[in-house]
C-alpha cells in the first residue's frame, strides 16, 4: 500500500466517528466540579466549529453544521457567535473548554458534530445517522456498480487494475483488508499540518484526475462532494452490517456538569428532527434510520 501523499480530514465528526471506539477509552473524560450553567441568560448561542471543513463548517457559514447553528440560535431568538479553530488535535481544549482572557466566560459553549458518547464532551440525542460511502465514476465499466459488493463482482482483470483512495485508519482499509484489496489502496494521511487542506480534495482532485479509481470516505463528505461533482460520479453508501461498521451517529457536544443548557439544547434537537433533516438532505447527506433518540419533548440524554 502507497502512502500517496498528506491530506487532512479535520478530526471533527469525520474523523471521531472514524475512530469512535478509540477516541472514547483514550480521552480523559473532564467529570469533576460542576461548571456554571450556560443558559443562553445573555441571548448568544455561542458555536465551537472548524473554519474549513466543508460540508460541516467554514467560516462564511456555508456547511450544514452552520445552517443548523443558525436554525437553532433563530428558534431560540439569540445572537449567534462563533469561535473558529481547525477540528484536529487539541480543538476541544481550544475552544469548548477554554475561558476567554481575563474571563471566566469559556469561548464557545456548543460543538453541532460529535459521534455519541464521544469523551471528550457530553453528548446530546443523536441527531444524524450517516455510513460511509464509495464514489464511483460514471464511467460504462462501473455501472453494474450499485452496492459495495457489486465492485467484487467486476471481472477479476478489471477489479486488479483499479486503484483504491482511502484514508488510513478507517473502515474502508478493513474492507479492503478482508477482500485481498489493499495492494491497491492509495492512501492518505488522517492529519497533516495544513489546515487549508480538507478530505473533499480526494474526490475534487485526484478521482476526476484519474489518480485513484473509486474512493472511500464519510458519507456526509463523500455525498456533498460528490454533487459538486455532478454527473461525473456516483454516491454508493455503506448499509450497516455485521462485521466493520461503517455507520455512526452524531449528536452534539456541550461541557461535563452544564446540565441545563444540555437540556435545552437535547430538547430542541428532539422537536427539530424534520428540520435538521431537511439541511441534510440539501447537502445529500446519507441518512439512515435514526436510532436511540428518545421522542420530542423526553428530555435529555443522561450524562
Amino acid at each position: 500500500m502507497h502512502d500517496k501523499r498528506s491530506m487532512s480530514v479535520h478530526v471533527t465528526v469525520v474523523a471521531a466517528a472514524l475512530f469512535c471506539a478509540a477516541l472514547a477509552s483514550a480521552a480523559v473524560r473532564a467529570d469533576g466540579p460542576a461548571l456554571p450553567n450556560n443558559d443562553g441568560a445573555d441571548g448568544v448561542l455561542r458555536v465551537c466549529a472548524d473554519p474549513n471543513n466543508m460540508p460541516l463548517s467554514n467560516d462564511k457559514g456555508e456547511g450544514y453544521e452552520n445552517r443548523i447553528a443558525a436554525q437553532m440560535a433563530s428558534d431560540f431568538g439569540y445572537k449567534l457567535e462563533y469561535t473558529y479553530f481547525p477540528q484536529r488535535m487539541g480543538f476541544v481544549r481550544h475552544t469548548l473548554r477554554e475561558k476567554e482572557q481575563g474571563s471566566e466566560r469559556y469561548r464557545c459553549d456548543l460543538i453541532i458534530g460529535v459521534p455519541k458518547g464521544y469523551d471528550m464532551t457530553s453528548t446530546t440525542q443523536p441527531y444524524l445517522h450517516s455510513t460511509y460511502a464509495m464514489v464511483v465514476p460514471n464511467k460504462p465499466e462501473f455501472a453494474s456498480i450499485r452496492t459495495p459488493d457489486d465492485l467484487l463482482k467486476l471481472p477479476p482483470e478489471q477489479l486488479r487494475k483499479l486503484r483504491f483512495g482511502i484514508f488510513s485508519q478507517t473502515p474502508a482499509v478493513d474492507w479492503l483488508l478482508g477482500h485481498n484489496l489493499i495492494e491497491q489502496a492509495v492512501s492518505y494521511r488522517v492529519q497533516s499540518g495544513d489546515p487549508g487542506e480538507y478530505p473533499g480534495q480526494m474526490i475534487e482532485h485526484d478521482l476526476s484526475a484519474g489518480n485513484v479509481d473509486v474512493v472511500f470516505l464519510w458519507g456526509p463528505i463523500a455525498g456533498y462532494f460528490a454533487k459538486r461533482a455532478g454527473d461525473s460520479v456516483r454516491l454508493v453508501p455503506f448499509a450497516p452490517q455485521p462485521g466493520i461498521r461503517f455507520d455512526y451517529t452524531i449528536s452534539m457536544g456541550v461541557r461535563y456538569g452544564e446540565k441545563d443548557w444540555k437540556d435545552k439544547v437535547d430538547q430542541w434537537i428532539g422537536a427539530n428532527h424534520d428540520k435538521i433533516d431537511s439541511i441534510l438532505a440539501t447537502y445529500q447527506v446519507p441518512m439512515l434510520k435514526p436510532i436511540d433518540a428518545p421522542a420530542p419533548g423526553s428530555g435529555a440524554a443522561s450524562q
